[in-house]
C-alpha cells in the first residue's frame, strides 16, 4: 500500500504576511483576505478529491484546511510534523529586523539549507520531519492525500522527494498563499516522486 499523488497546500495570508513579520512556530491568524483565498481555492482542492488530509497544527493551516472540509465533507487530522520551520530568535521579526541583529545571516539561510537561524531548524531538518508524516500515509493509505501546511515546509518537502542535491534545494521559489504543489509517484517506480505541479493556484 502506497499513496499516487501528494497535494501540499500553503495556507492563506496571515496578519504576519501582511506585515511582513517572520512567524515560523507563531501561531498567526489569517486575515479576512486569507480566509478568502482559502474559500476560493478550497473547490479546485476539493477535486483532488483526497482519500486522506491532514493538516498543520497550527492555527492559519487549520482555518485554510477547514475551508476544504467545509466544501468536501471530508475528515481532516492534525500532524505538528507539518509546522513551519521553527526560526528561533527570528520569530517575530521582520526581515529589516533580521538583517540588522545578524548582518548577512538570511542570504546565508536562504543560500544553504543545512543552515538553522540560531536556535531554529534547518530546511533538512524541516524535509526529514514533513517526509516522515510521507512515509507514515505511505505504510497506511492509498490514492491521494492532501497536506496543508507552510510555504518553508512545502518547499523543503518537495526539494526532498523528489531527490534534488542539496545545493539545488534554493532554485525552488515560494509558495504563493493558498496555492499548492503536486507531486505524483513516477510510473514503475513505486518510491520516486515527480513534480507536476508548483506554485499553481486559482485565477483572481
Amino acid at each position: 500500500m502506497s499513496l499516487d499523488r501528494l497535494v501540499l497546500w500553503r495556507h492563506g495570508e496571515t496578519d504576519y504576511n501582511a506585515t511582513g513579520r517572520m512567524q515560523g512556530h507563531l501561531d498567526s491568524s489569517l486575515t479576512e483576505a486569507g480566509q478568502e483565498q482559502a474559500r476560493r481555492a478550497a473547490p479546485a482542492i476539493a477535486r483532488f478529491a483526497p482519500d486522506v488530509a491532514f493538516s498543520s497544527d497550527l492555527n492559519r493551516a487549520r482555518t485554510t484546511a477547514a475551508a476544504f472540509v467545509e466544501v468536501s465533507g471530508a475528515s481532516l487530522r492534525l500532524d505538528k510534523r507539518l509546522r513551519e520551520t521553527h526560526l528561533g530568535e527570528w520569530q517575530g521579526l521582520s526581515v529589516a529586523e533580521v538583517e540588522h541583529g545578524w548582518p548577512g545571516a538570511l542570504s546565508t539561510w536562504r543560500a544553504n539549507p543545512t543552515w538553522a537561524p540560531p536556535g531554529g531548524e534547518s530546511r533538512v531538518e524541516v524535509a526529514e520531519r514533513a517526509e516522515e508524516v510521507v512515509e507514515d500515509l505511505d505504510n497506511q493509505h492509498h490514492g491521494t492525500a492532501l497536506l496543508c501546511a507552510h510555504g518553508g515546509l512545502i518547499t523543503a518537502l518537495t526539494a526532498k522527494l523528489v531527490g534534488l542535491p542539496l545545493d539545488l534545494w534554493p532554485g525552488l521559489g515560494g509558495i504563493g498563499n493558498c496555492h499548492w504543489v503536486v507531486l505524483k509517484r513516477q510510473g514503475g517506480e513505486a518510491d520516486r516522486w515527480r513534480l507536476v505541479a508548483f506554485n499553481a493556484g486559482v485565477e483572481g
